[in-house]
């Protein structure tokens, strides 16, 4: 039996509807106006040193100004950025728990494994691109090579006697290295650590041979004489180091790999907590400090809204799932 409600009730009902919406719309709003009150978490997944944990570094202080809260940096290594993604992933959806995405976490790693507890796409917000790097191949001051050309010749050379460095199985350095490798015809092993940054200290040491490496971490140290470049990718030179080949100019115009980092947060985070991070991360990126932090490291702020960071992540995914199936690279 249908049953018909009295044109009164159906009005009351219908008041009772909209007085419960306003009542949602209005209290999501004044809770985003009193973000943040506590504060705010960091979580970068790798172990310190590399590029995605200076990156952090840096962001979190001009961050944290212009929110009225600390921003406090946490490492979480673990499994060439998975442990950190999922951490990040798996937390409340309040602002107060941000990750830094990379190509390793967003792209490279669910390429080439497709096991990991996170889906980058479905589990995550994308809030910004915060900065963007071109890679180098950086060498020990020992290798008997001073030049690509020459650093080719001894790897073809002496097939399996040297190694390289990676963040981890599974992360943008080493799937960057396997697709080098097959364009540039040699056999390097791979030596995989919890991080860019312990794998750049055994690189320094000179316990590797070589690393790929995001051009951020490795700045200073090879302006310190403590590692060689040898080639940056793109098609063009870094302006922070004008006398270093580009790949192009090497013989490799299709290897325009870059590492990128970016914010995001747990799927479900308020619009306007998204909002008020994009603009103030926005508005540090105007200033002289991160200006002259971004150009001493080679970066550069890519300017994408949320819409357009997502955009670039699904497109990222699209391209690492193409090079890992080309290239029949596996988890070690």
């Amino acid at each position: 039996m249908i049953e018909f409600m009295k044109p009164g009730v159906v009005q009351m009902k219908r008041r009772h509807a909209i007085s419960a919406a306003a009542l949602l719309v209005m209290t999501g709003s004044v809770w985003a106006q009193s973000y943040p009150n506590r504060v705010i978490r960091l979580q970068v997944p790798f172990a310190p040193g590399g590029t995605t944990d200076i990156v952090a570094r840096v962001i979190s202080e001009p961050l944290g100004k212009a929110l009225g809260q600390s921003v406090v940096v946490e490492n979480k290594a673990g499994g060439g950025g998975v442990v950190g993604a999922n951490e990040t992933a798996k937390a409340a959806p309040d602002g107060y728990l941000l990750g830094v995405a990379t190509v390793s976490t967003t792209a490279a790693n669910p390429a080439i494994n497709p096991k990991i507890p996170y889906n980058p796409i479905t589990d995550f917000t994308p809030i910004i691109n915060i900065a963007a790097t071109p890679n180098v191949i950086a060498v020990h001051p020992s290798f008997p090579a001073h030049d690509y050309k020459g650093f080719v010749a001894e790897l073809k050379k002496n097939p399996g006697r040297y190694s390289y460095s990676s963040s981890g199985t599974g992360g943008i350095g080493h799937l960057q290295t396997e697709l080098w490798k097959g364009l540039a015809g040699v056999f390097i092993t791979h030596i995989p650590y919890r991080g860019a940054g312990p794998a750049l200290q055994d690189l320094i040491g000179g316990n590797v041979d070589m690393m790929f490496d995001g051009l951020g971490s490795s700045a200073q140290h090879i302006k310190g004489g403590r590692l060689k470049a040898l080639m940056v990718s793109g098609n063009k030179r870094n302006p922070a180091f004008p006398d270093v080949p580009c790949a192009a100019e090497l013989g490799l115009p299709d290897y325009t790999v870059s590492t990128w980092y970016g914010l995001w947060a747990p799927k479900g985070t308020p619009a306007d907590v998204q909002a008020r991070i994009l603009e103030e991360v926005k508005k540090a990126s105007t200033g002289e400090d991160l200006k002259v932090a971004w150009a001493n490291n080679g970066a550069d702020f890519p300017n994408m809204t949320s819409a357009q960071f997502g955009t670039f992540v699904h497109n990222e995914i699209k391209r690492w799932a193409s090079v890992v199936k080309a290239s029949g690279a596996k988890l070690d």
